[in-house]
């Protein structure tokens, strides 16, 4: 990401442009006063927060009881079958 330096006076006068240009285009600028770097203005990363993820997962589609009955014994099996491999050298080619 390109960072653009602006002074500080500047951001002033036209801080609704620059706060757009961060929101919108996802822009970043390091603001100078004096000729000397003093803070930046760039976008906050995103994602979600972990308190929201109980929500998220109440918002998640359900399996039906067929589904969940299926995927269970799914889970079984391929457990089984690999119980029966042992373990293996991953190093190993």
């Amino acid at each position: 990401m390109h960072v653009e330096s602006i002074t500080v006076t500047e951001a002033v006068r036209n801080f609704s442009d620059y706060m757009n240009r961060v929101a919108y285009r996802h822009e970043a600028f390091v603001l100078c006063k004096g000729r000397k770097p003093v803070a930046e203005l760039r976008p906050l990363p995103g994602g979600k927060r972990l308190g929201d993820l109980p929500d998220l997962l109440k918002s998640l589609p359900h399996l039906s009881k067929s589904d969940a009955t299926a995927f269970s014994v799914d889970l079984d099996r391929a457990r089984e079958a690999l119980a029966g491999e042992g373990l293996r050298d991953p190093w190993a080619s």
